[in-house]
């Protein structure tokens, strides 16, 4: 006995210095850092509400966001005060130098060009915000990764994104386009006129066309890809309520259910498509003219040269990454495009006339494309009033510097990019207004140089496909104008709201007119 008691004090004071421990880090995270943020940011002239244990401005944010999701705006209204209600309040409350709370960190909101020129131009000491759980299993990839894992993957993708590949894969995006027409066509056969709610339509193309050009002939296993994954769009969506409880992934409720299987079931697909490609081109039986097959290219170059590259989880993350950027970016363009279009008929005829001269009743080609004057104005200035992206987000993993404002490690930034668009100290008096000839002479024209307009994100890390996504853009817009005038429904409500993206909550409803 005599032996034994000083092993049971020493296993006691192991086990009570254990707790305290855990309750010293607990209290730290949830109560003594958020105060030291909240001090530091007070002191340098930054203004916030005050902490509140856990929840931060968590509940009033997402309240905030279920109260105006559903609401109708005019066509004239400010979209940006509609879909980011809380951060607008937030800055109207506290002014440019304002900070929210996600639950017990900080994040800044900024707006000021110059800041977040410098933000966006230096990745590696403003990171990305890696993804919750639930935007990690739609996202991950380049989005998330960093330093010296993001250079290596961004060096692999690169070539896949080459103006010179997409030249190759423009009959895909033809042969999308095309079928999407058709069916229209056959809607208006009767009357010569029908009204349609195109927002489902453009949704399905855009989905096509990243099937057909991510994975060419496994084109029919990459739509099912898509499909799965708008429907962990809807499942996040109804967890979101819960994340705010710590451990809510592995609630047993039905909604976390589905998602488990969903993103199973997209694993087991994404895993095969890329076996069988690898298979493939090492007897040679495959061109890599489609995304995959140039990213695994390139890959294996990278593994030749350095040693390392993707293995096949990497390269899993990036397909799902080619999904949910490249399908969502495009079919918003497109449909706030056709919207503003439908709004302002004497911008439609213009860009109709452009097209015609340029192409007659031809398909678009590449050359022609980069051409386009009028329609890449509009597009410009649709991407401008209603950007894909809301807001983007970045981290500071150690202590910082933002110009003259010190950063202790773990702050946030928020860019409210919506807000930052709509800008009138920016933009002029008319920033709500639908103006193309904003950007006749360019974007670094219209912007003054300032780093005021970045629908794609800016610097090193701005989106790798968005030329993809214009080239799409471009050639969908084109073929609907050479066959189709359109104007708004009287049916249609004005209701446009981030879900991931920023969405017609209420469809597009337009009437078509065969020409």
């Amino acid at each position: 006995m005599e032996d034994i008691s000083p092993f049971l004090l020493a296993i006691s004071l192991v086990a009570v210095t254990s707790v305290a421990t855990i309750t010293m880090k607990v209290v730290n995270w949830l109560w003594l850092r958020p105060k030291k943020y909240e001090k530091s940011l007070k002191d340098q002239g930054f203004h916030g509400n005050p902490y509140r244990l856990l929840r931060g401005d968590m509940l009033e944010f997402a309240a905030m966001a279920r109260e105006n999701r559903p609401k109708q705006i005019e066509l004239s209204d400010n979209v940006s005060f509609h879909a980011v209600p809380y951060i607008h309040s937030i800055i109207k409350k506290y002014g440019k130098k304002a900070f929210i709370w996600f639950g017990p960190t900080p994040s800044i909101q900024v707006t000021n060009p110059e800041q977040i020129r410098e933000i966006m131009s230096k990745p590696r000491t403003f990171h990305k915000i890696h993804p919750n759980p639930l935007g990690d299993m739609i996202l991950g990839g380049l989005i998330s990764s960093e330093d010296d894992k993001w250079s290596r993957d961004r060096k692999i993708m690169n070539p896949a994104f080459h103006f010179e590949k997409l030249k190759i894969m423009l009959p895909e995006i033809h042969q999308s386009c095309n079928e999407m027409i058709k069916k229209w066509e056959t809607l208006v056969l009767d009357t010569g006129s029908a009204e349609i709610d195109v927002w489902p339509s453009l949704e399905d193309l855009s989905g096509d066309v990243i099937s057909r050009t991510a994975f060419g002939s496994n084109y029919e296993e990459g739509r099912r890809i898509f499909i799965l994954q708008k429907e962990q769009v809807d499942l996040t969506l109804q967890l979101m309520k819960f994340i705010v409880f710590p451990g809510w992934r592995y609630l047993p409720i039905k909604a976390n259910k589905r998602m488990n299987t969903v993103c199973n079931e997209i694993q087991i697909l994404l895993r095969g498509i890329i076996s069988k490609r690898q298979k493939a081109m090492e007897v040679g039986e495959v061109k890599n003219e489609d995304l995959l097959g140039l990213l695994l290219k390139s890959n294996s170059e990278e593994i030749k040269e350095n040693g390392i590259g993707m293995d096949i989880e990497e390269v899993m993350k990036e397909c799902k990454l080619f999904y949910f950027a490249g399908s969502e970016t495009t079919s918003n363009l497109l449909v706030w495009t056709l919207i503003m279009l439908s709004t302002h008929p004497e911008w439609q005829n213009r860009a109709r006339e452009e097209v015609v001269q340029a192409f007659g009743s031809r398909k678009p080609d590449f050359d022609g494309l980069n051409h386009l004057k009028i329609v890449t104005m509009i597009l410009q200035e649709v991407l401008r009033l209603y950007p894909p992206a809301s807001m983007l987000t970045r981290s500071v993993p150690k202590d910082a510097k933002l110009g003259n404002i010190n950063l202790p490690a773990g702050i946030m930034f928020t860019v409210p990019v919506i807000l930052l668009h709509h800008d009138p100290e920016i933009w002029g008096k008319d920033s709500l207004k639908f103006k193309p000839e904003r950007f006749s002479e360019g974007v670094s024209s219209a912007t003054k140089g300032k780093f005021s307009y970045i629908p794609f994100g800016g610097g090193p890390r701005i989106c790798i496909g968005q030329n993809l996504a214009m080239v799409e853009a471009k050639v969908a817009l084109t073929m609907i104008l050479q066959r189709f005038q359109f104007q708004l429904s009287p049916s249609y409500v004005h209701a446009p709201f981030p879900i991931l993206t920023l969405q017609p909550q209420h469809g597009a409803s337009l009437i078509l007119h065969r020409l």
